[in-house]
């Protein structure tokens, strides 16, 4: 779902190097990349984990579904260990995990099959078939960490930060759908008190995304309405691209259409396989 960008490397944005005393906390990027292989759990019998199977058939016709827009919800509590156990093994682990702090807490890990997400929390044990988790977008600007605003203290070397800050919240508060407003800080001149400044400014929301494809990408939603950032990193975990999206939520952490029509045929072919 992350595709590799050619550019020359910048330095590190906000957090990188943050002011004495302060420590922000990002989620470790993930290492390496994972491509999709073909795992087909051994199942001796079948009756026994009959209720995994229908299941994962249900799961299969949700995601043929949601390719044209419409998710789903199936709720693991309650299941046998060992139905509970060939789900986990036949789901595996796939390249994009989400962090939703708040209440509950969630913590969501894309599958091998893109699109079918493992959703986990106090008293949550389920999976999730949509283009993204729907927690992930409707609790993704409440504030973990407040927006201080333009109000907040500008630092000597802060030079163009409060021109970008203005941008983003007046597009913000204009944003009613359609294609993503994207501030290019790759390409901005701008200075690291810019970047503390800014990251001071706006905030921090509730939901943190992690995507590895052929390179790595961190999604982090801000406490200003629709406003994400966006960073892409190397293998060598160096800053490659650095941007603010005003968007419902960046597609690059969709799962798109004909990813979750590949999803059902494959879920198909492990169910055959079983059985």
């Amino acid at each position: 779902m992350v595709s590799n960008f050619h550019l020359p490397p910048v330095g590190f944005g906000p957090g990188s190097q943050p002011e004495e005393g302060e420590t922000l906390d990002y989620m470790k990027l993930p290492e390496g990349m994972r491509t999709y292989s073909a795992h087909m759990p051994d199942v001796g019998d079948a009756g026994a984990v009959a209720p995994a199977l229908a299941l994962i058939a249900e799961v299969s016709a949700a995601a043929a579904q949601a390719a044209s827009g419409s998710g789903a919800v199936f709720d693991l509590n309650g299941m046998d260990k060992a139905s509970r156990d060939l789900i986990a093994e036949t789901m595996g682990q796939g390249e994009v995990s989400i962090r939703i702090r708040g209440i509950p807490a969630l913590s969501v890990q894309e599958s091998v099959f893109a699109g079918v997400w493992s959703v986990a929390g106090a008293g949550i044990d389920g999976i999730e078939v949509a283009p993204i988790p729907e927690a992930a977008i409707s609790r993704a600007f409440e504030p973990y960490r407040a927006a201080r605003g333009p109000s907040h203290p500008r630092q000597p070397g802060v030079v163009n930060a409060q021109a970008i800050l203005a941008e983003l919240a007046d597009k913000s508060a204009a944003y009613a759908g359609g294609a993503p407003h994207v501030i290019n800080l790759t390409l901005l001149p701008h200075t690291p008190e810019d970047l503390m400044w800014l990251d001071a400014a706006l905030g921090e929301g509730s939901v943190t995304i992690l995507s590895r494809g052929y390179g790595n990408c961190r999604i982090t939603a801000t406490a200003l309405p629709h406003v994400w950032r966006v960073q892409f990193f190397n293998s060598m975990d160096t800053l490659i691209l650095d941007t603010f999206e005003v968007t419902r939520i960046p597609e690059v952490a969709l799962a798109a259409p004909e990813d979750l029509t590949d999803s059902a045929e494959r879920m198909l072919e492990v169910l055959e396989a079983i059985r």
